[in-house]
């Protein structure tokens, strides 16, 4: 078994999401040494783009056509990516928040593994039908000023929402949750912070059992 931590937070060790995912990996690897763990840091360079070419690579597919030239080329780079990711068993996707929504690269990642074939199936009558199955996967996700029950004045979820459904959408269900949201005044936030590494560590040994 396998776990694929996919971290979406340039912050390093200032990163509140990847303490929270090196919590979740500990207690992950003490339920179950023997699994693999492999890290894909969305931000080192390595995230293929999905411009012009992959798109036009993307309709070529769905249109029941090979890809050529340089269309070919970005779709390979989109079919390796995805390959990579599927090939585990579990996943952890470390997001903070960034303007209600998701940092860029998540979303860029998604939109590169998100193929026809691959992660979904399409039916012109029935529409589309999920292909990535037997999978489980977590989230931590992070804010430092949107939180449950506060003022719409301190922001929107854009972030577990799309999380959610685009999970659905790829048949890897619903995920374990792990949230971090103190207001950047909150007063308390060392306590807060506890509770989450604690339920981090607990959620990762979850997912390793499963």
């Amino acid at each position: 078994m396998s776990l694929l931590h996919i971290s979406a937070s340039p912050r390093g060790s200032h990163s509140e999401s990847l303490a929270l995912a090196d919590e979740f990996v500990a207690g992950y690897r003490h339920a179950q040494p023997e699994h693999t763990v492999d890290t894909l840091d969305l931000w080192d360079g390595t995230l293929p783009a999905f411009g012009p070419d992959a798109a036009a690579a993307k309709m070529a597919v769905f249109a029941g056509q090979q890809p050529q030239g340089a269309a070919a080329t970005a779709w390979q780079a989109a079919i390796d990516l995805f390959e990579r990711f599927d090939s585990f068993d579990h996943y952890l996707f470390s997001v903070p928040m960034w303007n209600h929504g998701l940092p860029y690269v998540l979303k860029q990642f998604i939109d590169v593994v998100s193929q026809p074939g691959r992660l979904f199936g399409f039916d012109p009558a029935a529409g589309y039908s999920p292909l990535m199955h037997g999978k489980r996967t977590a989230v931590i996700s992070t804010s430092a000023v949107y939180g449950t029950g506060r003022p719409a004045a301190f922001g929107t979820d854009f972030q577990l929402p799309y999380l959610r459904d685009w999970f659905r959408f790829a048949g890897l269900g619903d995920p374990i949750e792990i949230e971090f949201r103190p207001n950047l005044v909150t007063v308390d936030a060392d306590d807060q912070r506890t509770a989450a590494l604690t339920r981090a560590h607990t959620a990762g040994a979850e997912l390793a059992r499963c």
